[in-house]
């Protein structure tokens, strides 16, 4: 292992893996700081996803929503061999990297990489009601978040996300009556020590969401 958590070039796909965390992390992708904590909690999707009574425990294809330097997409992609992954992000910047994270760790078999803002991707009929998983790691407040994964999943998929650690009640900034709108259940809290929620796609998403690019953090449902 080298200083960080990150195992000496050429370990393994862990290594790869490490390899392109660290270099997400010198380019400022990333928080400062040890890598170990950061993908420790990338892994936390995994079991939350376990641990839900709601999630499909077996994705056949999943979206990072906000993918920026890899997390939680490239650590679940390692995590579930036989999932094909879609990481989303506006960023040129950062979807250049992850294009190249995905080459080097052995990925682009079944690891896209998607330029693109989620109120426009979610609309392309290649995308919409797609995919079994949305994760997102930090993409933004609650309502926005949910506005803008909800388009993307399938009826009986869920939204895993990973809300501010030790709320006395987690989850709570996530209710309110709008869920159901965008044909989205109650979130459910799973794996508290990270704060992980669901949020099951009940019904399909109404076709006016989501709303114009901007919109859902200008006006958010609630």
């Amino acid at each position: 292992m080298t200083d960080g958590g990150r195992p000496a070039a050429g370990a393994g796909p862990d290594g790869a893996l490490f390899e392109v965390l660290g270099e997400a992390r010198d380019l400022g992708l990333l928080g400062p700081g040890p890598l170990d904590p950061q993908v420790a909690h990338a892994r936390g999707f995994a079991r939350a996803v376990a641990d839900s009574p709601t999630a499909p425990h077996h994705p056949g294809r999943v979206l990072d929503l906000g993918s920026g330097g890899g997390l939680p997409g490239l650590v679940l992609a390692f995590a579930w061999p036989g999932t094909r992954f879609t990481l989303l992000d506006a960023g040129r910047r950062r979807v250049a990297f992850l294009e190249r994270a995905v080459e080097r760790c052995g990925l682009d078999g079944r690891v896209t990489v998607v330029l693109g803002r989620a109120e426009e991707v979610g609309r392309d009929p290649e995308h919409r009601g797609a995919y079994d998983l949305v994760v997102a790691r930090s993409f933004g407040p609650p309502a926005v978040t949910a506005e803008c994964a909800a388009p993307f999943l399938r009826v009986g998929g869920a939204l895993v996300v990973s809300d501010r650690p030790g709320e006395e009640a987690p989850g709570e900034r996530w209710r309110g009556p709008d869920l159901a709108a965008l044909g989205m259940g109650e979130p459910v809290a799973v794996r508290a020590e990270f704060g992980f929620l669901v949020v099951a796609q009940e019904l399909p998403c109404p076709g006016r969401f989501p709303r114009r690019v901007g919109v859902p953090a200008k006006r958010p449902l609630f």
